[in-house]
């Protein structure tokens, strides 16, 4: 479903990612581990089209995202890829439901399929009763959970995740991790996961090791 070839990006001397070649399935739970300044974020943010390489091809479906102009790209960004973050980015004066209808509004659904689609979602993530709470008043796992429903609002190829428990208690880490797998498994969805945590990388499908900008054999 993604292919990135020949990926190398540098930040004026530094040169963070020296020749990725990475093959991402539909269906897969991929996780990028490493040790901090491997160029994991870096990474996920190329294949996300959030940054651009200064050499090499990201391709969804055998299409060359590089070459969209930028409304296309954020057009395509849109529809087709779902982020979630290590600090859940919700915005404060929004409800839940709100903050994960934003993405569709912005594509531009109609606001009671937006919000049908959100209360869908929130109820599989099992946030039925939370729908009109604020984000300060849920739990940090709850937040994240938010979140997640917003990732995948336009029911994106793949959601992209960054550090996405790591502001986490174990309880909530765990149950964020479970969901993952539990997403795959009912709506077939595609993760690539950067992540220092090691029992969510050893639940993947497949660990992509990152060290000095090159992917380990």
């Amino acid at each position: 479903m993604i292919e990135i070839t020949g990926i190398k990006k540098s930040y004026g001397d530094l040169q963070v990612l020296k020749g990725i070649d990475l093959v991402i399935r539909e269906g897969e739970v991929v996780t990028i581990v490493g040790p901090s300044g491997a160029g994991k974020s870096t990474l996920l943010h190329i294949l996300g089209t959030l940054d651009s390489p200064d050499e090499g091809e990201v391709l969804y479906d055998a299409v060359n995202v590089a070459r969209l102009s930028r409304n296309k790209l954020s057009t395509f960004r849109n529809g087709n890829i779902g982020f979630v973050f290590q600090h859940h980015r919700l915005l404060p004066e929004f409800t839940a439901l709100e903050n994960v209808c934003i993405p569709a509004w912005i594509k531009g659904n109609g606001r009671r399929e937006a919000e049908q689609k959100a209360r869908d979602l929130l109820q599989l993530l099992g946030l039925a009763e939370r729908l009109a709470h604020k984000p300060n008043e849920l739990s940090g796992g709850e937040q994240q959970r938010v979140a997640v429903a917003r990732a995948l609002i336009n029911a994106p190829r793949v959601v992209l995740a960054d550090e996405p428990s790591g502001n986490l208690d174990s309880r909530n880490k765990d149950e964020l991790h479970r969901l993952f797998f539990t997403l795959r498994e009912k709506l077939g969805q595609t993760f690539v996961i950067v992540t220092h945590d090691s029992s969510l990388a050893a639940m993947s499908d497949r660990q992509v090791h990152l060290r000095d900008g090159m992917i380990e054999n």
